[in-house]
């Protein structure tokens, strides 16, 4: 049986490290340099308190990143605050679950199983054949989609309105130098007397 514990035989379950006791002299093991040796940013008191992303003074990440396309940028979808989601739905999930003549709305889709959340817009994609006639009420769709839909003599309604993107990178006149129009119609030559 084991002894019983008390004073006498105390101890700890994990043995005990003496502190370690830097710049004491030579002779303590740790002296001369005190284990940070010479000279440096990290040999000086207060160097192990740099924040974090410190780099030493060169240019952090983060200041690289900031001036590159980020998510400070409407073009930078779908990161940062102008991110936007979607979930597709294929024409050929339709043509297996829905009746032809039906309806086909966010709600209805949910009750199929054929997406999660009704938070998130639904884009119909037209991977797949659809020969049903049905009447599609969805956020986006795909032209594919949409020629599919319309081939097989449904209709497909938007609930959002497609933004047009503006083109990029062109080179504007002044407004004083735009190309005159061609006249429309010829002069007519002054008559000879």
């Amino acid at each position: 049986m084991a002894d019983e514990l008390n004073l006498s035989n105390l101890q700890p379950a994990q043995a005990r490290q003496d502190r370690k006791r830097v710049g004491r002299g030579m002779g303590s093991g740790k002296g001369r340099y005190s284990g940070r040796g010479i000279k440096g940013q990290k040999s000086r008191s207060g160097s192990h308190m740099m924040r974090a992303g410190f780099e030493g003074g060169q240019m952090p990440l983060y200041m690289h990143t900031a001036k590159l396309r980020g998510n400070t940028s409407k073009d930078a979808m779908p990161v940062g605050p102008f991110r936007t989601q979607t979930q597709g739905v294929n024409v050929r999930d339709l043509e297996t679950r829905f009746d032809a003549g039906d309806e086909v709305t966010p709600e209805t889709l949910k009750a199929k199983g054929l997406i999660k959340s009704l938070k998130i817009d639904v884009k119909l994609l037209g991977s797949g054949d659809l020969e049903k006639k049905l009447t599609i009420t969805v956020h986006a769709a795909s032209a594919t989609a949409r020629e599919k839909v319309e081939g097989a003599g449904g209709t497909l309604t938007l609930l959002k309105e497609p933004k047009v993107r503006k083109q990029k990178n062109l080179k504007r006149r002044p407004e004083g130098r735009t190309k005159a129009a061609p006249e429309t119609e010829a002069t007519e030559a002054p008559a000879e007397e």
